[in-house]
Parts: C-alpha cells; structure tokens; sequence
C-alpha cells in the first residue's frame, strides 16, 4: 500500500511532486550503485524516471538531518522560482511520512569540489575553470539584481557549484538561501541570529556582527575564485604559525599580483591575463568592508570585457 503524501505544505502551482514509491524504483532501491554523493543533510542518487529516459538527481535528506522540514521546504519554495542556466533545475520533490526528497536536473560532472582536490579526477583546465568562474557569477547576478527580490545564497563554494555535460557551472543547494524585497539600498544588511554557510568561506561581517547580505556572498564568491585559482582548500583551520588560504595569497601579493599561486598541477598552462584579472578581481571580492566590496553586476563586467572598469571606486 503506497504512503499517503503530506499535504500541509505545497510549493508554488506547476511543479510536480512525486511519490515515495516512483523516486524508489527510479533510484533502484536508493541503491549504493546509484549513489552520486553524501554529506550531513543526506544522500544524492542517480535516478531514472519512470517511462522516460530522463536522468534525474534525487536528494534524499536524512531524517533527523540538521537540513530538515524547513530547509527542505525554503529550497523546493525558491528554486521552483528560478530559472537561468546558471541554477540548477529542480524537476520535483516529495514528502511523504517524513521522507524528504528533492529532484535536481543532473549534472553530468558532479560538483566543482571533486575536479579540484581528488587525485584520482582528470585535472580541471584553465579554459574550464575560467568558463565555470563566469557561470558562477552570471548565477548570482540573477539571483542578487534580476528577479522581484534579492536571493542571497549564503553557502557558495565549490561543493555547491554544479558541473553538467559541457562544464557549465551551476549553483545548487539552496537550503539556506534568504529572500528579501528589494531596496534603493543594494547594501542592506539582513541580521541573524547564528552563522551559516561554510567556514572558510564566511564574510567578516557575518562572524562578528551575524548579518547577511548580497555582499557576503560576493566574499564568498571571491573565496571560490582564491581556490579555483589556487586548487587548494581554504585552510580556515590553520594553526597559529600558518596562514588560511585567502591570507597566504595576500600575503604573497603585497607588492603586486603573483602567480607563483597558481595551482602547480596546471603546469603553467593557462592564460596570464585572464588569471592577473581573476586574481585581482577575487582579492577585491575579499575586502573586509563589505561596501568596498563589488556588485555581481561589476564582477561579470569585468570577466566578461576582460578590464577593470575606471568609473567604479571599488576598482
């Protein structure tokens, strides 16, 4: 007998919500083949939709996961609103008798973090990064200026940039995602309660002061380009004698931009130009004073003409 749905909640009209049973059989049984990643909300199985063709992702949260009912329902409720090719795709979901699950578009290439720290993965070029970068940021501008109201992410890093078949970058994961209406103030600042995202990638403001804004994920936004360039892992954790990622690389560019931080299993083969103006550009995302900070707007402006612009004082 098939499991009654829950009908408390209900996304926006037009999306489908699937069945217990139906995201069962398309996963295999949620079996260990299917698995395509896990992580303290759950697990994300390839699937296969019944009567079709179509690969789908499935993330099953775990019951009892510190990404629970509300989370669930705030990612499902804001990507149902969002389309760019740039965001990934939700298809579906389902809540029935505590089970959580959320249908993704799949994304060939899984996520940005296993190309850039497992040894066992094909070395992500330049070329490819560089197109990935630009996808990242093309994503945010809609989420921060496009729509009726600012989307912050509030959880940017490599782990939640999505890779499909041509590796264009794509954001997922918006479990804590906030939404508000938009102002003649771009840098309003939204005060919470605790810290959330990833450490190593948290604006100042939002460990001293806990406030959110575009802004913090525009530092975050410049975490990712240090370790895109980079190829390492943010290092927050670093012992007193050491230095996080984003200081050794300011550190090392006190007296002009180096590129002795580039990621050595590049082997020198990338673009010096376009890596000066990712270097430069992440290092401006990174300035303590979120207000100093630039707009996504700029940010694409920038990768896309390949110059910092002259008008703004933030370059």
């Amino acid at each position: 007998m098939k499991a009654v749905a829950e009908k408390s909640w209900e996304p926006n009209t037009g999306w489908h919500s699937f069945t217990y049973d139906e995201l069962h059989k398309a996963t295999k049984g949620f079996g260990k083949e299917m698995l395509l990643g896990s992580g303290g909300f759950g697990q994300v199985y390839l699937g296969k939709l019944p009567n079709s063709n179509v690969q789908v992702a499935v993330k099953k949260l775990s019951k009892g996961s510190e990404q629970g009912s509300p989370e669930f329902e705030l990612e499902v409720s804001t990507l149902s609103s969002l389309r760019h090719r740039n965001v990934v795709q939700l298809l579906g979901y389902c809540k029935e008798n505590g089970d959580l699950l959320i249908v993704y578009e799949y994304m060939k290439h899984g996520s940005l973090d296993k190309h850039l720290f497992k040894e066992d993965q094909t070395i992500l070029s330049w070329e490819k990064r560089f197109k990935i970068i630009k996808g990242v940021a093309s994503g945010l501008l809609y989420l921060h200026e496009e729509l009726e109201q600012v989307i912050i992410h509030r959880d940017i890093k490599p782990g939640n940039i999505l890779l499909d078949s041509e590796f264009q970058g794509k954001l997922g994961d918006f479990g804590l995602a906030m939404q508000y209406k938009r102002s003649s103030d771009e840098g309003i600042l939204i005060p919470t309660l605790g810290i959330v995202g990833t450490p190593g990638y948290w604006a100042p403001e939002s460990v001293s002061q806990r406030i959110y804004s575009a802004f913090s994920d525009v530092y975050a936004y410049g975490v990712l380009l240090i370790v895109v360039l980079c190829g390492k892992k943010p290092n927050w954790q670093a012992l007193l004698e050491e230095l996080t990622l984003v200081d050794w690389v300011k550190d090392k560019c006190k007296e002009g931009l180096n590129l002795d931080v580039m990621d050595p299993n590049l082997k020198g083969e990338f673009d010096h130009r376009q890596a000066r103006l990712v270097l430069k550009l992440g290092l401006r995302c990174l300035k303590d004073d979120p207000k100093t900070r630039p707009t996504m707007r700029e940010v694409t402006r920038v990768l896309d003409d390949g110059l910092f612009g002259t008008q703004s004082a933030v370059w």
